[in-house]
């Protein structure tokens, strides 16, 4: 049974309609929880924020550069003060651009690892900081990939940032074990997010080839990531820490 009844959550890149953050958001709000959204886009996940409180559900956001260590700390005071607390983490934001090697910058290397590794990094601090001032545990959940575990071409600087998330929630997930804070990371395979829809759109081939290279036939949907944050999150998770959980279609079995 997922309760998230009285506990706060705080998502990042959560500004798409479509995207993996917004619905992790939805089903938590729906689950009972006070979901906290950000992105560097702050129009758009205001009006996100603003869909789910229509909704009914309790939900503030504020724009933000999850690279920005001091921005952390704003965001992360203004739950406080709003929420009274913080009980849930999602690291989502993220980018991804695809560069074979002799054509990867410095710059895209960079860019990469900042959002991708760098973000996760403070957020995680920050996050910790905040739960082991409550004493009350709580549970940071990580967003990964399947390029976090396998390589994929085109994708070096991207599976490097993703599998530099999945060690080092583990390695967190250690130190916090004893506090009840518990650590996992969730690593996406195929999503049919909005992302997605606008790199295939004109090409009716790539979206064909993708979904027969899924062993269940088809890509995932937002959802489908978003109740696995929402389990993740809740107590009925309460005795999971330090692990990885793929959610794509069979991908990983091959």
């Amino acid at each position: 049974m997922i309760d998230l009844e009285g506990k706060t959550a705080l998502i990042t890149g959560a500004a798409s309609a479509g995207g993996l953050g917004f619905s992790a958001a939805k089903i938590m709000a729906k689950q009972g929880a006070n979901v906290y959204l950000t992105d560097l886009d702050e129009n758009a996940v205001s009006d996100r924020a603003q869909e789910l409180r229509e909704q009914g559900y309790a939900a503030s956001s504020m724009g933000q550069d999850v690279t920005d260590e001091l921005g952390w700390a704003a965001v992360v005071s203004a739950i406080v003060s709003e929420f009274g607390g913080l009980d849930i983490l999602v690291n989502n934001a993220g980018i991804v651009i695809l560069r074979a090697m002799n054509e990867m910058t410095m710059t895209d290397w960079k860019k990469q690892l900042s959002v991708n590794l760098d973000s996760v990094y403070l957020g995680t601090k920050a996050g910790l900081d905040q739960m082991r001032l409550q004493g009350r545990g709580g549970s940071i959940i990580n967003l990964s990939s399947i390029a976090g575990l396998v390589g994929m071409s085109g994708l070096a600087a991207y599976s490097a940032s993703k599998g530099g998330v999945r060690l080092f929630s583990k390695a967190v997930a250690l130190e916090t074990a004893k506090e009840k804070i518990r650590v996992n990371t969730v690593h996406p395979g195929v999503i049919w997010t909005d992302m997605q829809k606008v790199a295939i759109a004109d090409n009716k081939e790539v979206f064909d080839s993708a979904n027969a290279a899924i062993p269940m036939g088809h890509m995932g949907e937002p959802d489908d990531i978003g109740a696995m944050v929402a389990f993740l999150a809740s107590d009925a998770a309460k005795y999971i820490t330090g692990a990885e959980f793929l959610v794509d279609g069979g991908m990983f079995a091959q």
